[in-house]
Order: C-alpha cells, then sequence, then structure tokens
C-alpha cells in the first residue's frame, strides 16, 4: 500500500547518530540535515565565478566547510542544535582530524558526500554559452601520456 501525504511528511526520518569524542571528553550528537537545511548549507559553500569567456562556473568554496556543516549537525539531547551558524569560524579552530571525523558522519546522514560533491561540480557550468565541453574529474578510457618505456611521465 503506497504512503498519504500526511504519513509521509509526519514521519520522523532525520537521523541522529552518537559519536564518541574522547579528545573532547564525550559524545557528540551529530544529526543529518533536513532537505531545506542541505539546500542551505550546499548553495552557502558555492560561488558563481565569471569565466574568461564570459560565461559563468559555479565554484565549490571550501573555507571552513566542515566547520560550516556541523554548526547544523552537532545537536543535544533533544535535539536542539549546539551552535549558531555564526560560531563556525570558533569551531573550525578545533582539532581538523576530529572536525574530519564528525563531517563525515554528518554528511552520511544527509545524504552528502564524494558523490554529491562530483554532482554539484558537474553542475558547474552556469549559464553556457554554446560551450558544451565538460570538466568532469571522471577519468576517461582513453589513453594517457606516457614516456617510451611506458612508465607514466614525470610532472
Amino acid at each position: 500500500m503506497a504512503l498519504s501525504a500526511d504519513a509521509i511528511l509526519g514521519a520522523e526520518d532525520t537521523q541522529t547518530k552518537p559519536v564518541d569524542v574522547p579528545a573532547w571528553g564525550g559524545v557528540v550528537l551529530v544529526r543529518g540535515l533536513t532537505g531545506i537545511e542541505r539546500d542551505a548549507y550546499e548553495a552557502s559553500i558555492q560561488q558563481i565565478r565569471p569565466k574568461p569567456d564570459g560565461s559563468k562556473e559555479v565554484v565549490l568554496v571550501r573555507d571552513n566547510a566542515r566547520a560550516k556543516l556541523l554548526v547544523k549537525c552537532l545537536v543535544d539531547e533533544q535535539g536542539n542544535r549546539l551552535f549558531k551558524d555564526t560560531d563556525a569560524p570558533a569551531l573550525g579552530k578545533k582539532n581538523g582530524a576530529i572536525l574530519d571525523r564528525l563531517y563525515d558522519v554528518a554528511a552520511e546522514l544527509s545524504g552528502m558526500g564524494d558523490a554529491n560533491e562530483r554532482e554539484i561540480e558537474g553542475n558547474s557550468e552556469a549559464g553556457q554559452t554554446g560551450d558544451s565541453s565538460s570538466s568532469s574529474p571522471e577519468t576517461s578510457d582513453a589513453p594517457s601520456a606516457s614516456s617510451s618505456d611506458g612508465s607514466a611521465p614525470e610532472s
């Protein structure tokens, strides 16, 4: 039987995961983002920049991106955020390895990650001017340049 709109809207589907952070002296609760929160976060780390040919591109701005996500995802036992968005610079000064581990949990719970970043980067052309070439980071089956002995070229 298919779900009704009320059933979907009434479902508690946002996940929370406890993560032990011994360096901070305890457990941190990480909550996944809602759809609206995720879209706002992704928009906050993107910038539209002009290209030399007059077209525009969307570029990921990674400045303090981990802390910017974590201020939205670290919650107390009632699900209330621990931080305001303006706390991101202070949180960003904490241990990078810890922030990275918590970021990975937050990204997973929010349906984000490497595939999501590739999707954002793949949609990086804003207002293309007829050039449909791709700057995709994916690898090609085409042979790469190599030296005559078959080894990879030196950089």
